[in-house]
């Protein structure tokens, strides 16, 4: 027995004749009347009774009638349900963003979320790089935006491609719109932990062309580290994307670092095990999308990678 033998069976029933069946069901008669034998031969028993006027069911009939009809309705409510599934996918979804990222991206990630992915619920952790590659490693996250150099992005997502700057206070002396790494030995520093990714990307520009940094404070809160350049306490060395707003009123400012420029990559992870979760497919999709807005938009410093 299959669900075709089944479907056939109900058809030659409810149309009364195996004739007004093979035209409604767009099957040969014959092609009926063999399923319905291998289903009475299956079943060892007689199902229909076949006459001049048509067909009329067995007391056996009458039996796997009422079960196929119910076992058919089950089969089209699961194929729905998995249809819509990916249709209009539901449940939820947990990203880790770094804090940096998060202050261009969350809001605008959310706003789209409302509009084109309604039934699922986004739940949002900020932090620093440090500990988000640190839970998402864990399993802790579904997604997770992350930073990368250039060399180290592997099969992620590539979402941007942001460049290092040096962000100085606004009543502090006069800047020109870049300085060379070799002379940032001059600045006191208020940088992220050592663990952190931010850190580990300038560090080893540093490392590569024998410069050294003025390392003050280390601060693992993106905040704190703004705060004290905005208050002329301290230097920092960030992303645009992590003082864009400070930047845009006038609170702080930023100077290119050049020779060499540091660059770095924002990916998209996924846990392994969610791949096929057609919510966190959907919301996988979806990012790269608000970032290229963003980014075309200018309403985020950094540059679209070339399409693969």
């Amino acid at each position: 027995m299959d669900i075709r033998q089944l479907k056939y069976f109900v058809g030659v029933v409810e149309a009364g004749s195996f004739t007004k069946a093979a035209s409604t069901l767009n099957v040969a008669q014959s092609a009926l009347s063999l399923h319905v034998r291998q289903l009475e031969a299956g079943f060892g028993t007689q199902l229909l009774v076949r006459d001049r006027t048509g067909v009329s069911v067995t007391a056996s009939g009458e039996k796997l009638l009422e079960r196929a009809r119910i076992i058919l309705k089950e089969v089209q409510l699961t194929e729905a349900e998995l249809t819509n599934s990916v249709a209009a996918p539901s449940g939820e979804v947990t990203i880790g963003i770094p804090s940096g990222a998060a202050r261009v991206l969350s809001g605008p990630l959310l706003e789209s979320m409302r509009s084109e992915l309604p039934r699922i619920s986004l739940k949002m952790i900020e932090g620093m790089t440090g500990p988000l590659e640190e839970w998402m490693g864990a399993g802790r996250f579904n997604l997770a935006v992350l930073y990368r150099t250039t060399e180290s992005v592997g099969q992620m997502t590539i979402l941007a491609r942001e460049e290092f700057c040096l962000v100085v206070p606004p009543g502090g002396p006069p800047f020109g719109d870049s300085i060379p790494l070799a002379d940032l030995h001059a600045f006191p520093l208020a940088v992220p932990m050592r663990n952190n990714n931010v850190r580990r990307s300038v560090a080893d520009a540093v490392a590569q062309h024998g410069c050294v940094l003025d390392v003050r404070f280390e601060v693992d809160s993106l905040s704190t580290i703004i705060n004290m350049v905005m208050e002329g306490k301290a230097y920092s060395i960030l992303t645009p994307s992590a003082i864009q707003k400070e930047a845009s009123q006038g609170q702080v400012r930023t100077v290119k670092i050049i020779d060499p420029v540091i660059t770095r990559s924002v990916v998209l992870a996924v846990n392994p095990k969610d791949e096929r979760s057609p919510a966190v497919s959907a919301v996988r999709k979806l990012i790269p999308k608000v970032v290229k807005a963003l980014i075309e938009g200018k309403h985020w410093s950094a540059t679209i990678p070339d399409p693969v």
